[in-house]
């Protein structure tokens, strides 16, 4: 097997909606809606990563909470584990950079928004949160 990379996501839930976000015209999955995050660099936590993401891609600092789950899928690029942690927006206007959209979705929701192949398991498991 292929090299796994190490990946982020923000579960940001504002009364009974999740944020999601769709990566940009000429962006690698270009079109994708998926949770934001990234990769990890080198010696960065999880954590650290979900807060320099999401203030470089959104402007917006976050406070990461609780693990929730992880995804692997294995892109034609290359493998991914993408590493879900609940997280909360404590300042900053949400300003896009490399996504061309973002939605405030309710969970139930998500399967109609053409979400990455690696974010769908995360979806799928938040609606059962739900019921």
């Amino acid at each position: 097997m292929r090299k796994v990379t190490d990946v982020t996501a923000a579960i940001i839930i504002k009364g009974d909606k999740v944020l999601i976000a769709r990566r940009a015209p000429g962006e690698n999955m270009a079109g994708g809606w998926e949770f934001p995050g990234g990769k990890l660099e080198q010696d960065e936590t999880a954590e650290e990563c979900l807060k320099r993401e999401l203030f470089e891609e959104f402007s917006i600092e976050v406070d990461v909470k609780d693990f929730f789950c992880e995804s692997v899928y294995e892109y034609p690029q290359g493998a991914i584990r993408l590493l879900a942690y609940f997280s909360e927006i404590v300042s900053g206007e949400i300003c896009l950079t490399v996504h061309d959209e973002y939605r405030w979705a309710a969970v139930e929701e998500l399967p109609g928004y053409g979400m990455l192949p690696a974010d769908v398991p995360i979806a799928e498991k938040l609606a059962g949160l739900r019921h």
